[in-house]
Parts: C-alpha cells; sequence; structure tokens
C-alpha cells in the first residue's frame, strides 16, 4: 500500500490485506478515545476564546456526506458538548440520522444544535430533492425534523453562488453570479440524476428552487422542510477567514497571493459573510437570532439590510430615522411570517440597505418573489424596488445596467455612480391572499473589481492573463468585475389565516 503510485495501485494493496473486501470506510476506523479527544481539543479552543459581548464563539464541526456537506453548531458549554462524539458520515450517510443524532442530543441535554446545509451548488439536485436519501418521497415526519434541525442554508461561499442559476431564472438578469462550479456537463456524468432534466437538478441545487420546492411541498406535506434563512460563509481551509476581493487569501495553502494563482483558481470565489440580528453578542443570543432566522448572507462587504414585512406600513414609513423600531412594532423581521388578515389587500415591505462604510455604492435593491399556484405550480418574480440615480424602466420593465467605473488595469472603482443607501416602502402589485409565497431581498452594489483583476495589478497582467472559469461546460475567461450583493432570509405568506 505504501508503495502504490495511484489511487488504483492502493484499493488492491488494500483489499489484497482485506481478503479481497470491497474498501469502504469503516474498514479504517478511528478509535473512539481518539475521537474524543480531538473533540474535547475543539470544544476547548472555542471556550478559550469566548468572549461573551466582545467575540462569540460556538464549537462545530462539519458532517460532509457525498454532496451534502453540513456545518453543525452547537449552543451549549462543555458541560454539554463534552458528552457526546460527533456524529459523521462514516457512521452514515445519510442527512436524516445526523437529524436523529441531534435530536437524541437536544432532548437529552436540553440544549442547542443546529446543521446547516453548504455547498448546495455542487450537490448535483441532492440538496433540495423531493426525495430522501434512500430514494423515497419524503413524508411529513422527516420533513418536520429537518425544518427544525435545519433553520438556515448558506447562500454564497468560496465554492461559488448558491442562490441561482440562469436556467432556473432565465429571466433574471443577475441570475449568473460565480455559478464557475456548476458545469451541467460534467454533473450529468458523474452524478446518480441521469434521466433528470437539468432544470429539475439545478432547482434542486439551488437555495431558490429549494425555497420554491418548500412551498410545493408544504401543500402536500402540511410542513416546509426548506423553510430556510440565509448566511454566508468562506469554506476556507486555510484558518483565514478573508472574504474581500482585495485581501482575499484563497481556499488552500496553495491559494494565497501569489503571480500564478489566478491561472489555476479563478473558479474561487472571495465569499462570504454571515449577518446576525442578535439582542446580544452571545452563543445564547446569535444562536436564537438563526433558530428564528433573523440572518442575512453577503458576498464580501459587510452591507447592512434590514427587511420587514406586515400589513400597515406607510408609504413614507421608510423615512422614519429609526426603521428597525417601526419595523418591529408594525411587522415582522426576515425569517419571520404573515398570515392571510380580513380587510387587507397586500402585504408591505420595509427595506433599507447600507453599504460598508469604505466599500462600493450601491446600485439597487430588489425583492425575489416565489409562490405556489392553485394548480400546484411554483413561479418566481424579480421586483427592482428603489434604485440609485436618475435611471427609468424600459419597455420591458427593467432597470437599466448601472454604469461601471472600474479600471481593470489599476483595479480601481470610483463611487461616481450609485448610493451609499437605500430605503423603499414597497407593496406587491401582484398579490394574490390564496397563494402561499416568500419574499427575500436582494442588494446589488455598483461594479467592483475581482480578486483576480486584483491580482493582475499586483503582479502583472501577464502572469494572470490566462486565468479561466468553466461556465456551460466551456472555459471562459474568469470575470474581471463583479457586482458584490447580499441575500436576506425569506419572509414566508401564508394563507393560513391568523389565530
Amino acid at each position: 500500500i505504501l508503495a502504490a503510485k495511484n489511487k488504483a495501485d492502493f484499493v488492491a494493496g488494500a483489499n489484497m490485506l482485506l481478503g479481497g473486501k470491497a474498501l469502504k470506510n469503516t474498514d479504517f476506523p478511528i478509535n473512539d478515545k481518539l475521537k474524543r479527544r480531538v473533540w474535547h481539543r475543539v470544544i476547548d479552543v472555542a471556550e478559550l476564546h469566548n468572549e461573551p459581548g466582545v467575540f462569540t464563539t460556538f464549537a462545530g464541526y462539519e458532517y460532509s456526506s457525498p454532496g451534502l456537506h453540513r456545518t453543525v453548531l452547537f449552543s451549549g458549554g462543555p458541560e454539554d458538548t463534552k458528552t457526546i462524539i460527533p456524529f459523521s458520515s462514516h457512521d452514515s450517510e445519510n442527512p436524516e440520522d445526523l437529524w436523529s443524532f441531534l435530536t437524541d442530543y437536544i432532548e437529552s441535554t436540553g440544549s442547542g444544535a443546529i446543521s446547516i446545509p453548504h455547498n448546495s451548488n455542487l450537490s448535483r439536485g441532492k440538496m433540495f430533492s423531493l426525495k430522501n436519501f434512500h430514494g423515497q418521497p419524503l413524508d411529513g415526519v422527516a420533513a418536520g425534523i429537518r425544518s427544525i434541525i435545519e433553520p438556515i442554508v448558506e447562500v454564497t461561499q468560496i465554492k461559488g453562488d448558491s442562490e441561482t442559476h440562469p436556467i432556473i431564472s432565465p429571466n433574471d438578469e443577475f441570475a449568473s453570479f460565480e455559478n464557475a462550479w456548476w458545469d451541467f456537463n460534467q454533473t450529468f456524468r458523474t452524478s446518480d440524476v441521469l434521466g433528470t432534466s437539468m432544470v429539475d437538478v439545478a432547482n434542486q441545487s439551488f437555495v431558490r428552487g429549494g425555497l420554491k420546492i418548500g412551498l410545493a411541498l408544504h401543500r402536500k406535506l402540511n410542513v416546509n422542510p426548506y423553510k430556510l434563512g440565509m448566511i454566508g460563509s468562506t469554506d476556507s481551509h486555510t484558518g483565514l477567514a478573508t472574504a474581500d476581493e482585495d485581501n482575499f487569501w484563497g481556499s488552500m495553502a496553495t491559494d494565497q497571493p501569489n503571480s500564478f494563482r489566478a491561472s489555476r483558481s479563478s473558479i474561487n470565489s472571495a465569499s462570504g459573510h454571515t449577518a446576525v440580528w442578535a439582542e446580544a453578542n452571545t452563543r445564547e443570543g446569535i444562536f436564537e437570532a438563526m433558530k428564528r432566522r433573523e440572518v442575512y448572507a453577503t458576498t464580501g462587504p459587510r452591507i447592512v439590510v434590514r427587511f420587514f414585512g406586515g400589513w400597515n406600513f406607510d408609504d413614507q414609513d421608510h423615512l422614519n430615522p429609526d426603521i428597525a423600531d417601526l419595523g418591529y412594532r408594525k411587522g415582522v423581521p426576515m425569517g419571520g411570517e404573515l398570515f392571510r388578515q380580513k380587510h387587507k389587500n397586500s402585504p408591505s415591505f420595509l427595506i433599507a440597505a447600507m453599504k460598508e462604510p469604505a466599500g462600493a455604492n450601491l446600485d439597487r435593491i430588489q425583492i425575489v418573489k416565489g409562490w405556489d399556484d392553485e394548480d400546484g405550480t411554483t413561479n418566481e418574480q424579480v421586483y427592482d424596488v428603489v434604485w440609485s440615480g436618475n435611471r427609468e424602466r424600459d419597455s420591458d420593465g427593467k432597470v437599466p445596467m448601472i454604469e461601471s467605473t472600474v479600471d481593470v488595469l489599476s483595479a480601481e472603482y470610483f463611487n461616481t455612480v450609485g448610493s451609499p443607501a437605500l430605503q423603499v416602502t414597497w407593496v406587491d402589485p401582484d398579490f394574490d391572499p390564496l397563494e402561499a409565497s416568500f419574499y427575500y431581498v436582494r442588494v446589488i452594489a455598483i461594479p467592483s473589481p475581482r480578486w483576480n483583476t486584483y491580482d493582475a495589478a499586483r503582479y502583472g497582467s501577464e502572469s494572470v492573463s490566462k486565468d479561466e472559469v468553466r461556465h456551460w461546460g466551456e472555459w471562459q475567461d474568469a470575470p474581471k468585475v463583479i457586482q458584490e450583493r447580499a441575500y436576506s432570509s425569506p419572509i414566508w405568506y401564508s394563507p393560513k389565516a391568523a389565530d
């Protein structure tokens, strides 16, 4: 085995030692004593650096079932977390077994735990499937457990953006964002979804598609397993959580800034961050905010986003200097739910966004709506609700793209366009009280240089001139300019009457 030059030789040698048996993960078990020792060390490090009110840490780990990666976080301290050994995919590759393990932990300790799906864009249609791990239709029990254990989902990170894709959102001009990891040709060659349409696979891999599937499942099962808030992450393997385009240290140690990394790693995205609206910077405060989905994601910049839904917002409420106070008093925040009201024509939404102090101005704020028709068909619509400058909608109702101020040679941009802040009160013009729906905010910044453009300016354009990414199965030049963004957690509307 030690002399093996490739995977085939290694497997052959291992099989010889195993008497010809097929090689499995369980053939190389790790002693429970070692597992516990490593896990306790993780907990000890988290405890060492946890400073309530200043810097909050959680004990956690990654569960990596094939195509179904998840981050597991615990809200409690060592008195709870040291009572277990983390449940891994070596124990079972079926996520339902992970949820059962976490449910038992919660019941036995009285402490909290959540599982956060990530990299759904690479799940090959598995993350938001209509079937369970064994290929059977989802049932209400498992869907209900998932809705409790997995309240949020990662929508953007180094391995690409998981919000949506042009194949499922063809009318969304901002849909093709950092999608280079998503190669349909490769997906259909290497996955077990042959015979499934690419649209279905994409819907089951991207968060917007998952949110729509959740509406359809709720109609069938009376529970929505994909009622998900949105967060951003890095998924960095370097220990460096750098997500700024001009300070991006890559995914692996080999991707640290250098003159040649862009020719190999332009597929990576400098992303992302999680923002949490918590009552306190403590484990309890942050964990409860995640549970109620009062969180949002950014692709790197520290954009501030407020989003409230209700039935009584006035046209001028967005001009109030304390939007948050007004939003909580008259509505529900991101992650919340609205129920059918008598004598109310349409819900209204209070939205505000502000750029990072030293970052790019904002281009526009959009509302993304998904809904479930009475015949069971799910739909989506993107609304431009407020934008910077004096642009007017075109004949198709679209707001024209904003001017780019990026100088790609110097990797500079200028805030001579856009706005530092945008806010609006918006009423859904197409509301149907009989249709279950969701609404989330997407904030789009003005164009700015991508990280590979900063590399070219630092090291010379010739050294990174061959940077390419795969797009729709073909290699193309990597983008030089991007428009950073933020995604709020949705607010759901239910046709069910309020109690």
